[in-house]
């Protein structure tokens, strides 16, 4: 692990010593198989110590992991097929979106061949970050522009005429602020893909794969299936924005994630997801093969329901999308105190 948090170094350094001692065993022909057992379990235990603890601050740093797979790992490794479809047919292409047409059901990483008899096309978009210091730059740090939300737009409007089901992979920091993206109609970019989602007919499934940042977040965001991994944050703001609003000191982040109440269990109890995904110990930058496993796993229980009925139900699943969403808040008026 190349790049780690400060509560992630007493793993770090014990991962060191147990791979210093397998690479000095292989080295000198010594047999430390106990010695090395017995460190094996002391990663395992220290691992599940740490993240059983973990501050809403330590799960927002968590969800920003520069090791996180991203929606392009995900891509590669569930839809291998994927074809790439770029640009807005108005102003430019935006490669904080990643859009495409690519095979359902998604590829088995335990069994590649093993895809099942029946196949449909099936439209990706989501939000795609960078590694690099140049992908970065690119990717704009996986923070749209208007074209970015009005390729989305023009994608969806595609799947929808050709029937295709929706899966979205959503990790934002936010919609781009700048002053290049107010200019071409950032907010309004926004509403209309927000408007779009909920005008569709075909089933929509939204994940959250790492941030989920206020509105450039929920652009992508209005499924009829919502689900969130493990160790990724949704919410209507970040952290850093939220402390500047509230007590003028962005430095207050770590103080504002406790009140946003951003993390998936939390969510999940107010009825803004539908399920919350697990991640391999320690989370999904440890392990991105069996990460993008409970994914498809995930995929497979709550998308497949929804595609059965694809054909007969649109209006249906439309209407099911909106009172999702208009639910969402509700006061327990029966139950409020008097």
């Amino acid at each position: 692990m190349e790049a780690f948090f400060d509560f992630e170094k007493p793993i770090v350094n014990l991962e060191k010593k147990l791979q210093d001692l397998r690479e000095l065993a292989k080295a000198e022909g010594v047999d430390f198989a106990s010695e090395i057992s017995k460190l094996e379990k002391k990663v395992s235990q220290l691992i599940d110590e740490t993240y059983a603890k973990l501050t809403p601050w330590q799960k927002v740093q968590l969800s920003r992991h520069p090791g996180r797979p991203y929606t392009r790992d995900y891509v590669d490794l569930l839809f291998p097929d994927f074809m790439e479809l770029q640009g807005d047919r108005a102003f430019g292409e935006d490669q904080a979106i990643l859009g495409g047409v690519a095979m359902w059901p998604p590829v088995n990483p335990a069994q590649p061949d093993d895809r099942g008899t029946e196949r449909i096309p099936v439209l990706i978009l989501g939000h795609q970050k960078g590694r690099n210091t140049k992908q970065k730059m690119e990717r704009n740090f996986g923070m749209a522009k208007p074209e970015g939300y009005r390729k989305a737009i023009r994608l969806m409007e595609l799947a929808e005429r050709c029937r295709m089901p929706i899966i979205t992979l959503i990790d934002t920091p936010g919609a781009y602020p700048g002053l290049d993206a107010e200019e071409r109609g950032q907010s309004q970019a926004i509403a209309e893909s927000i408007h779009a989602m909920f005008q569709l007919t075909v089933p929509v499934a939204a994940i959250v794969i790492g941030e989920g940042g206020s509105g450039g977040a929920l652009a992508l965001g209005c499924a009829n299936v919502v689900l969130m991994q493990e160790y990724s944050v949704y919410s209507v703001i970040s952290p850093e924005s939220c402390a500047s609003i509230l007590w003028s000191d962005s430095s207050l982040a770590e103080r504002a994630s406790e009140r946003l109440k951003m993390s998936p269990n939390e969510l999940l109890k107010f009825g803004v997801i539908d399920a919350v995904i697990p991640e391999p110990k320690g989370g999904a930058h440890r392990d991105i093969g069996l990460a993008g496993q409970l994914l498809r796993d995930a995929l497979i229980k709550h998308f497949e329901p929804l595609l059965r009925g694809r054909r007969k139900n649109g209006k249906k699943l439309m209407n099911e999308r909106l009172d999702k969403f208009r639910k969402m808040g509700e006061l327990a008026l029966d139950h409020a105190p008097m």
